[in-house]
């Protein structure tokens, strides 16, 4: 049991809207918008959310406001003409008829978007200050640029209010227009909108009256802020605190959902959406602290990934309401689960990041874990009982595809028996888990083990499949999920002479002395061995032949890295492509060539390490392969539209996921177990 759950599953009312418990997910922009509205993805998302018992979920983060705030990039929502209000009905029906209350974001980004998109309108700020994070250099709003941003937040609460929703938000975190305003790092005006914090919080005053006047007396309105911007020319706790009273002394705000941090730049952007290596709810002594001196209730968002954390906030008095976003990506099913006594069956959220990183880079957000979050339509979060024969179906490989293979064929009432050679389950996965701060990834496969576990899987751990232990179980179905293995690339002398990050993580060569670690891939993977070597006392370079370390790693998580390496004194050298390692002495010579100008230079080391990824652990499936009714082959379109694989003849059906086909990371090993494995 929970502890304190009670605290969260009491209702709460504000305004005269009653929530049904004190669970909620924040306005964030998941990437699932189409033309400026929330269509049939984006509401089929929320509404999963509500059916699993959600008190309040909140969509459309930076739902725009003005044409000058484009919604384009992140494939957002906009609200500048009437247009939208039918989505909002249809989505605020979807969700009422579950229980849940439904809300919106409203904002102007101000400087914090770019230029070039959508309409190619300037973007504006207070003053002429460039915002690192998006590059954006703004034209100094004029008396006529405040009035028209005012008419557009009025306006959208009107149309947010006519969509029957229950309420909305204005954002004035992260670094948007209102708190640009706010912002001593921003604003540097000279007329009644600058100077002293009280001039500097009149914008946002005439915004939300400008609210209330257009949306009523009986509609929700809300502002996210900051309680504390966490830089150094920003605005300080004592700030943010003064403004949370007197917007609330003044009624102009029905709650304040309070955050820490912004988000001008990298690293201030990944402090404010804390990954895994920050501890559960780091922020939350800011909402205790301004809940302390305000009438209003206060919600709370960030890195809140239990509900015993969650639980703990609302029993003692911290905040009012508290928002399980990420989590609720993770399994949004969670309220329901603990309302019937099966906490240990919530999918828990490892803050990955990988659902945010993606949206940074033009992406939709995806669950590492739960490939059903953001596919409602055609992936299932509960798994259906087959309504035909019971079939055997045998899988090999214990990682995070075999597992969910094992996972979802058992939900569908099928015999399954899982071979892993290893002592442990989890593949892969065991390995990265011992990089640094990225333990808690350690939590997916011991969630599927715990499924699996209960729905009866035959685990045979420690036993190796061969070709006769799979045909001895007379499988309907054969699924290969045998992994990879480090591939140490096409360096001269690299297979004599170089070891992988696995190597090291894994504890079977221990670094000693001066390393290059030269990365192919710039995933995580590379720089978490670079940090783990480093805090080891190794003197650490890590090189890439791409523009940067880690360039594939997401906003999350990269500044993160970056921060560590730094600290360690990590030596870092991109633009660079290693091309022979020979011994010398009793050290090695690591020659590398810069993939800009062809010149080489050298380095002496004790040990190169290297990353290219994985190479298939494929003989059993070619072994299986001409054995098989479908010769190993999956039929992509039946897959990919979410239909069950055709079969022909007599025979077994083989078919081999996650890295035992090519390098997949997490997701997509675990996206195609759920695919295939639904319709079995």
């Amino acid at each position: 049991m929970i502890a304190h759950a009670e605290a969260l599953l009491k209702p709460l009312t504000i305004r005269g809207v009653t929530f049904r418990n004190r669970v909620m997910s924040t306005s964030h922009a998941p990437g699932y918008g189409q033309d400026g509205k929330p269509q049939e993805r984006y509401q089929l998302y929320h509404e999963e959310k509500a059916k699993g018992g959600i008190g309040l979920t909140m969509f459309g983060g930076s739902s725009s406001v003005a044409i000058d705030s484009p919604a384009t990039p992140w494939a957002q929502i906009s609200l500048t003409d009437d247009s939208v209000v039918p989505h909002f009905q249809s989505f605020a029906d979807r969700v009422h008829r579950h229980g849940a209350k439904l809300m919106i974001q409203l904002t102007h980004m101000g400087r914090r978007t770019k230029d070039n998109t959508d309409n190619w309108m300037p973007t504006i700020a207070p003053s002429v200050r460039r915002e690192p994070a998006s590059r954006s250099v703004p034209k100094e709003m004029e008396k006529e640029d405040i009035q028209r941003v005012v008419r557009g937040f009025a306006e959208a609460a009107r149309r947010a209010r006519e969509g029957q929703l229950d309420g909305c938000e204005i954002s004035a975190a992260h670094g948007h227009l209102v708190d640009q305003f706010w912002s001593p790092s921003v604003n540097q005006r000279t007329d009644e909108y600058g100077g002293s914090l009280q001039n500097r919080m009149r914008f946002g005053i005439e915004v939300l009256e400008a609210m209330r006047e257009a949306a009523g007396e009986d509609f929700l309105i809300g502002i996210r802020m900051s309680g504390d911007e966490m830089v150094a020319d920003g605005l300080t706790h004592e700030d943010l605190l003064t403004i949370a009273t007197e917007y609330s002394r003044r009624g102009l705000v029905d709650f304040l959902n309070i955050i820490g941090g912004q988000a001008r730049d990298h690293i201030a952007h990944a402090i404010s959406l804390p990954n895994m290596s920050f501890p559960v709810a780091p922020f939350l002594f800011l909402p205790s602290a301004i809940k302390r001196e305000v009438d209003v209730p206060v919600f709370h968002a960030q890195r809140v990934t239990d509900l015993a954390t969650a639980a703990r906030a609302v029993h003692e008095g911290h905040v009012d309401m508290v928002a399980m976003t990420r989590a609720h990506i993770a399994d949004p099913h969670l309220v329901k689960k603990l309302q019937e006594g099966r906490a240990d069956d919530i999918r828990q959220c490892v803050g990955a990041g990988y659902c945010i990183d993606r949206i940074y880079v033009g992406g939709d957000a995806l669950c590492i874990q739960n490939a059903a979050t953001g596919r409602e339509a055609k992936m299932p979060h509960v798994i259906a009982r087959t309504d035909g024969p019971r079939k055997t179906i045998v899988v090999i490989g214990g990682g995070p595809a075999g597992l969910e293979a094992a996972r979802v064929s058992a939900e569908r009432g099928h015999r399954v028996v899982l071979f892993e050679k290893q002592p442990s389950l989890g593949g892969q996965i065991n390995v990265a888990a011992k990089g640094t701060w990225r333990e808690a990834l350690s939590g997916i496969p011991r969630w599927l083990q715990g499924q699996v576990t209960k729905l009866g899987v035959d685990i045979r751990l420690g036993a190796e499949a061969s070709e006769a232990a799979v045909l001895a179980e007379n499988p309907d179905v054969v699924i290969v999920a045998t992994g990879g293995l480090p591939n140490l690339g096409h360096a001269k002398g690299a297979h004599e002479f170089a070891i992988s990050t696995w190597d090291v993580l894994s504890g079977k060569v221990e670094p000693t002395g001066s390393i290059l670690l030269y990365d192919e891939q710039g995933q995580h993977n590379a720089s978490s061995t670079a940090e783990f070597m480093a805090k080891r006392g190794c003197l650490v370079e890590i090189a890439t032949h791409d523009r940067m370390i880690g360039e594939e790693i997401g906003t999350t998580n990269q500044p993160i890295h970056i921060r560590e390496l730094y600290k360690l004194g990590v030596m870092m050298t991109p633009n660079v492509e290693l091309i022979e390692i020979y011994p010398e002495g009793n050290r090695l010579v690591a020659a590398l060539r810069n993939t800009h100008t062809d010149a080489e230079e050298e380095r002496v080391v004790d040990r190169v390490v290297v990353d290219y990824g994985t190479l298939p652990v494929d003989g059993l499936y070619f072994d299986l392969k001409a054995k098989s009714v479908n010769h190993g082959q999956i039929d992509q379109e039946a897959l990919v539209e979410g239909r069950p694989q055709p079969k022909d003849g007599d025979g077994f059906q083989l078919f081999r996921l996650g890295d035992a086909v090519a390098g997949r990371n997490i997701h997509a090993a675990i996206y195609d177990a759920l695919r295939l494995c639904k319709d079995l």
